[in-house]
């Protein structure tokens, strides 16, 4: 020890030692605030400055939150599978009508572009008349060639309306919709015959089946 500090009162350097610590303390103590509060300020500064736009796709839109789906509304395992689904009637359904087969054509196409992942991927036409399939369109897009199930609308009232409301939600009844395994519907997409567009629906897809194996144990 310097003779200066010999010089020095015990009290003043222990007075000046605690004051040390103390700030150290009320340092270390703002650090630990800091860190604490760090998510709530990254949520509010996210939020009002920076204005989340949800989850990004390539084509399709999402459904937020996801739209459930009744299992008791169509004769079909949905549950623990993915699924798209489109909505429309056989009798207006003709090798010519170019808005319904351009909707099929789309929906086979997207599951023989999965590859190996096509088989997690099941296609749904819902016939809302009731009236036969066109036998050239069934020859083309029945489920032994194309993987695509042909079924019709619930047969109780209730239901029928319940899945009616479900599908034409939000004026989407028109496009594909995508249910997921839990079941809801959880994106949507236009129909299009556009080669960029369509690539752009397998890169949603394949984002899907990649990252997602939700609810196919079931």
């Amino acid at each position: 020890m310097s003779d200066k500090e010999l010089l020095i009162p015990a009290s003043q350097v222990d007075a000046s030692a605690i004051n040390a610590r103390t700030r150290r303390g009320r340092i270390q103590m703002l650090f630990l605030l800091l860190a604490c509060a760090s998510p709530v300020l990254a949520s509010y500064f996210a939020y009002y400055v920076i204005k989340p736009e949800g989850g990004k796709t390539n084509f399709g839109t999402l459904v937020y939150p996801a739209q459930e789906f009744n299992t008791a509304w169509l004769d079909a395992p949905l549950q623990g599978k993915w699924t798209l689904l489109v909505a429309r009637p056989a009798g207006e359904c003709h090798i010519k009508d170019e808005k319904c087969i351009e909707a099929l054509f789309l929906m086979r196409q997207t599951k023989v572009a999965m590859g190996r992942e096509s088989e997690r991927l099941q296609l749904i036409w819902v016939n809302t008349d009731g009236k036969p399939v066109d036998p050239e369109v069934l020859k083309i897009y029945d489920e032994k060639t194309a993987g695509l199930k042909v079924l019709t609308l619930p047969s109780d009232p209730k239901q029928r309306a319940d899945f009616e409301t479900w599908l034409n939600k939000e004026g989407v009844g028109q496009e594909i919709q995508l249910i997921d395994p839990s079941p809801a519907k959880m994106m949507y997409f236009p129909v299009t015959n556009s080669p960029k567009e369509f690539s752009s629906m397998k890169k949603d897809l394949e984002k899907l089946l990649k990252l997602n194996h939700k609810g196919e144990n079931l």
